[in-house]
């Protein structure tokens, strides 16, 4: 096996020539790669950076940005973290597993995406023992607080429906009396991904004047009026861009007081111009090349809010690969991939299968169980989320369908006589994060989470909100179990290597 270190967008590449012609990258982080708060250097118009699976592509439609007191790269809080912390160019403007481990090699609990306020399973332990950031370093998931019981837009308590005991706490903070239920401030901590700031002009966009997933009216930007599409968070605590960049500094950056209006308008505008997906494959050719139109330019050059309908697939711009590509003098392997890639797309669209005990789908009255496919859910194009507003409960978190997590705490949730059980898991659910429940206070919302953008998936491993699938093949693999759709070993390879582009 031949192995050669070439540099390649500020990463070195340990190129593995293989056996099969297919190269392997060793990717060797460095400072080039990631981008330090208060670095004022000038993001520009496009920026390439290779992955496992190819290369990813972030565009910036202003052009070339200047940094230098641009509070989304400015340290505005006083743990010296900014918003680009854990939303990296290089990671789909999120931040992937591999990149958080190589932050702690170079400096451990010195950067400040370690800062023991979210940064550490808690924060009253010791900040610079590796374990007790063992929840960021092994699933990527950094601690969200939520206060208990939860509030409305106005500031009002919200009677819950269902009370909460901690059945099982690795952490020590939902128990801890300065942190936990029990503390002066009751707060409830659970433990997510960050969501990436990317292709947000497609997740913001409004398809619906409702929300049909409950019936209940959508909500309204309480500064406009306007309706809101309520897939910016995993649980919709906040509801607009403005207001999440407020929560975010005020918990993330523990910034003191508010951030100025001008302040404010620079990180939306900044943020809702930005594209970001897979631009190349793992033989480094052009995802928009051979009659395919991937990239981030598709997504950059499209409107938001478009539901695809069977004419019109979500991922249809890798149907052109279904021979493998128009290019001549194709590498049979890059043609065989690209083959796959375009069957995933198809499979995506056309493989139906039963749905069952979903509260968000089967509570909808399409019927337990429904047939359908994974588009149903995944259907805006440019983005993969759910243009229908509203939260699913897939099984990520609550039990029996959760994937076994000794490491992550465990409520349970019991339902108040006077109230309606959970659509489908009763009275009492046991679950490892109550999602849309945290701040609705309703039995039917345990364990409902906003559907996850699905492009730049190469760069920001892991997946779901709680990061319980570490690769790709998990997320096909926890479905085809959760649904028992009964794929074959070629359906979740084409499936993989679909996500491997986007």
């Amino acid at each position: 096996m031949k192995k050669n270190l070439i540099r390649l967008a500020g990463v070195s590449l340990a190129v593995l020539a293989t056996a099969s012609g297919v190269l392997a990258y060793d990717l060797v982080y460095d400072i080039e790669r990631w981008w330090e708060p208060g670095d004022n250097r000038v993001f520009p118009r496009e920026q390439t950076y290779a992955n496992e699976n190819g290369k990813l592509t972030t565009l910036n439609a202003a052009g070339n940005t200047a940094t230098a007191g641009h509070p989304f790269f400015t340290p505005l809080g006083s743990n010296g973290r900014a918003c680009i912390s854990c939303h990296q160019p290089a990671d789909g403007m999120s931040l992937s597993l591999k990149t958080i481990n190589a932050r702690w090699a170079q400096l451990g609990a010195k950067d400040p995406i370690f800062a023991p306020g979210d940064g550490a399973n808690c924060p009253n332990l010791p900040a610079g023992d590796k374990a007790s950031h063992s929840l960021l370093l092994e699933r990527g998931l950094f601690r969200i607080a939520r206060v208990w019981p939860p509030r409305d837009a106005a500031g009002r308590k919200i009677t819950p429906e269902f009370s909460i005991e901690v059945v099982r706490d690795p952490t020590g903070c939902n128990t801890s009396r300065e942190y936990g239920l029990d503390s002066a401030t009751p707060t409830v901590s659970v433990y997510r991904r960050p969501r990436p700031v990317a292709n947000l002009k497609h997740i913001m966009a409004v398809g619906f004047s409702f929300d049909p997933k409950s019936g209940l009216p959508l909500q309204r930007d309480p500064e406009t009026g306007e309706f809101v599409s309520e897939a910016l968070m995993a649980d919709t605590r906040v509801l607009t861009l403005k207001a999440q960049a407020i929560d975010a500094m005020r918990t993330h950056l523990q910034m003191h007081g508010n951030p100025t209006p001008e302040q404010l308008r620079q990180i939306v505008e900044f943020e809702s111009q930005i594209s970001s997906a897979q631009s190349h494959d793992p033989w480094g050719g052009s995802l928009a090349a051979g009659g395919a139109q991937g990239g981030p330019q598709h997504i950059e050059s499209g409107k938001g809010g478009v539901l695809q309908s069977t004419s019109n697939p979500i991922w249809k711009e890798f149907l052109g690969w279904k021979d493998g590509g128009t290019e001549p003098g194709l590498d049979p392997e890059q043609k065989q991939f690209r083959a796959s890639v375009a069957r995933g797309a198809e499979l995506f669209v056309k493989r139906t299968f039963l749905i069952k005990g979903s509260a968000g789908i089967n509570s909808m009255g399409f019927g337990d169980p429904v047939r359908n496919s994974c588009a149903m859910c995944h259907n805006m194009h440019q983005s993969g989320i759910d243009i229908a507003p509203g939260r699913i409960d897939l099984g990520t978190t609550n039990e029996p369908h959760a994937k076994p997590s000794p490491e992550l705490p465990l409520f349970k949730l019991t339902c108040g006589d006077s109230y309606k059980a959970h659509p489908f898991l009763g009275k009492v659910v046991y679950t490892q994060d109550p999602g849309y429940a945290l701040t609705t206070g309703r039995c039917e919302d345990i364990g409902k989470i906003t559907t996850q953008s699905m492009r730049g998936l190469s760069g920001r491993a892991p997946y779901f909100a709680n990061g319980s699938a570490a690769t790709l093949r998990e997320i096909v693999d926890i479905y085809d179990r959760r649904y028992n759709i009964q794929f074959t070993e070629q359906d979740k390879q084409d499936l993989v290597n679909l996500m491997k582009v986007l």
